[in-house]
């Protein structure tokens, strides 16, 4: 994975590139074999370069987008009208905010927790959760899509395992339709 001045580098080393304007008001870099999006000039979002770059920013319509497609899979706002909460089977397993800086709160295996918060520094404890239980996602940029949607899983996994026998076997119905 390529950090942004990695990218920018690369960018600078492209030849024969042309800048367009989408209707999102991005940027897309078109090269040969390379496709790159970026949100504004101060944020470089490598999507592939050339096939090695695996990393973007998933913004939040992306996020509810996943998390509603899961079965049993509800979105409320329990605390307040900023902090879009995400259950299944009426049992919480994300949260994001709304307002603030994009972030996602997600639960965890208690010994994953404590390795993925080693290994990525936008990865700390839960804020206003168990922070034994709970991760904060700072959605930067600095972690790969592909990890958060396998966090996105986990939470939803845990939960779902926690569930009692007949709420899960409701959940089993609804994914069988």
């Amino acid at each position: 994975m390529y950090d942004r001045s990695s990218c920018i580098l690369i960018i600078t080393e492209l030849k024969n590139w042309a800048q367009i304007k989408n209707q999102h008001n991005s940027i897309l870099i078109l090269a040969a074999g390379c496709h790159l999006f970026i949100e504004d000039l101060s944020r470089i979002v490598p999507i592939c370069i050339f096939g090695v770059c695996k990393s973007r920013i998933m913004n939040i319509e992306e996020l509810r987008e996943y998390c509603v497609s899961k079965p049993g899979v509800t979105e409320e706002f329990p605390f307040d009208e900023n902090t879009l909460v995400f259950k299944v089977m009426g049992k919480m397993f994300a949260l994001t905010d709304l307002v603030d800086d994009f972030s996602l709160n997600l639960k965890c295996d208690p010994e994953r927790a404590i390795e993925l918060r080693e290994q990525h520094p936008a990865i700390q404890p839960g804020y206003h959760m168990n922070k034994k239980h709970w991760n904060t996602l700072m959605m930067d940029g600095s972690i790969s899509a592909k990890l958060i949607l396998e966090l996105i899983d986990h939470s939803y996994q845990l939960v779902v395992n926690k569930l009692p026998l007949k709420i899960r076997q409701e959940l089993d119905l609804l994914k069988s339709e």
